[in-house]
């Protein structure tokens, strides 16, 4: 059983960053895909960014690209998502998801395990 635990939401001001974790248990990284989503309030599950960690490759939405970043700690099976320039549009519950094979990875039906959100809040 894959366990996803997300942490590192918090509140900040706009123009602020935030860095969220994404420590996987009993998990292979070669040839998985991690992604992460978030959820607005009213809103739908919104797809945010996605890596496929046997070759590195990162996919970002276009809302996020340039301003949010993945990074890896392979030793302790832990994917981070670096936030800067944040906005209050970025205010809502952010999930990390994983899944094995990356041939799909923009959907919440692409992934399998997911974790139990962490809050991130942007005030203006």
């Amino acid at each position: 059983q894959v366990r996803l635990v997300e942490s590192g939401g918090g509140s900040v001001q706009a123009g602020g960053s935030l860095r969220l974790s994404c420590a996987a248990s009993e998990y292979t990284y070669s040839g998985d895909c991690m992604g992460w989503f978030r959820q607005a309030p009213g809103k739908e599950r919104e797809w945010v960014a996605a890596i496929y960690t046997g070759a590195d490759v990162t996919y970002y939405a276009d809302s996020v690209k340039g301003r949010f970043t993945f990074s890896q700690d392979n030793s302790k099976n832990t994917l981070y998502l670096q936030m800067n320039s944040l906005k209050p549009e970025d205010t809502a519950v952010y999930y990390c998801a994983a899944d094995h094979g990356c041939g799909c990875y923009a959907g919440s039906w692409c992934y399998t395990y997911w974790g139990q959100g962490t809050q991130v809040t942007v005030s203006s």
